[in-house]
């Protein structure tokens, strides 16, 4: 599951804290701690599918390269979901197991740093990666940490507790520091909208061209927004009226609801839905010499035939992270010329994330369909 080279410090410290909460030596035959003096925080676990719950956890210590998050907002994902219900891949390949710590989505304030980190990082307002390569093997010496064989993804893989508590550990290298014009909404929403800005690269967004967006969820939504941004001319399709309408006001030219209102000469489609028939769909309209982009993840196998993308000169990119896209999208949202609040339907306490992730609509909720955790809010 680890990597056969040595872990860097802040993996080694990782393996020693997935440890329960602890009592002093004299009341325990552990020898993890030694005071009854303990330092908790809450934090939302999941046992097993559909199981979680609020605990007191221990809170995060900086060790050498890391820094001490104060959670300000996190958003709940449909990767959260996924892990939530028990369906997501990783368990099938042993990168996930239960019980698991959730949240990739952030924003907070650095309230702790550990040695070999510079002082001035404290009360700075961050977001962060959340791929987090070895930094020693080739992927990651070429900026292609996000593909890192050895890589840990916050609140995802191989174990790092997430973003759904009241304190996060991060390692430096990670951190992405806001500007002041970016609130902790639009903050929280940076690794999102580094997705949405890469498939919207990928796409070519620009004058002149013709873009489909299928999905009107939160990755597709923002994608809507880059593409927008770039000048190109954006059409969307989705199965939620609300979020369809939601599209309309960001600035879509066209929005439908149905695969045979789609109009033709479409530059490049962007595949942001969990469909297994889409992809396949996708190629199949794009322009001949035109770009499929995938950036959805089916829960089963999404065939395509190759034969279509040879025969129609096709270029299909795959985007797996926001890692490269981070540093755009926090200039996009810091710029103005960008406003991805509107798709926040509701912000609401940590009690409820359990509620969030079983589908349920918090009180007064709006119409975007994504619902943000201020772990301060009881």
């Amino acid at each position: 599951m680890y990597a056969s080279r040595p872990l860097p410090a802040y993996q080694c410290e990782l393996l020693k804290r997935d440890a329960p909460l602890l009592t002093c030596q004299k009341h325990s035959p552990t020898s993890f701690c030694s005071s009854s003096i303990v330092i908790t925080m809450k934090a939302f676990i999941v046992h097993a599918p559909r199981q979680s719950s609020i605990e007191d956890v221990l809170e995060p210590q900086a060790k050498s390269g890391e820094v001490v998050i104060d959670v300000l907002r996190a958003g709940v994902c449909g990767t959260d979901v996924e892990f939530f219900e028990g369906n997501m891949a990783y368990f099938g390949t042993g990168e996930a197991k239960y019980p698991m710590r959730l949240g990739h989505e952030w924003c907070g304030i650095v309230s702790s740093v550990g040695s070999n980190v510079g002082e001035e990082w404290l009360g700075k307002r961050v977001t962060g990666d959340t791929m987090l390569g070895c930094q020693q093997c080739k992927r990651c010496m070429n900026g292609m940490q996000h593909v890192c064989g050895d890589r840990y993804e916050i609140g995802i893989r191989n174990g790092w507790p997430g973003a759904l508590a009241e304190k996060l550990l991060i390692p430096a290298f990670a951190l992405h520091q806001l500007p002041d014009s970016i609130d902790d909404t639009t903050g929280a929403l940076i690794e999102p909208g580094g997705n949405a800005l890469r498939s919207a690269e990928a796409a070519k967004a620009a004058p002149g061209k013709k873009i489909l967006v299928w999905g009107s969820g939160t990755i597709g939504l923002l994608t809507t927004q880059f593409a927008l941004a770039m000048g190109a001319e954006v059409h969307v399709i989705g199965i939620d009226q609300s979020t369809l309408m939601l599209a309309k006001k960001l600035g879509a030219h066209e929005i439908y609801s149905d695969i045979s209102q789609l109009e033709n000469e479409y530059d490049a489609i962007i595949d942001a839905t969990n469909s297994s028939s889409v992809p396949r769909e996708a190629l199949s309209l794009v322009e001949p010499g035109g770009r499929v982009v995938y950036i959805g993840v089916a829960g089963e196998s999404s065939n395509v035939d190759s034969r279509t993308l040879v025969l129609k000169d096709v270029t299909a990119i795959g985007i797996l992270s926001a890692s490269p896209g981070l540093k755009g999208a926090i200039e996009f949202y810091a710029r103005g010329e960008i406003d991805p609040r509107p798709i926040v339907a509701a912000t609401v306490g940590l009690e409820e994330t359990s509620s969030v992730l079983s589908g349920m609509r918090p009180e007064g909720a709006g119409i975007g369909p994504k619902v943000h955790i201020d772990p301060r809010v009881y």
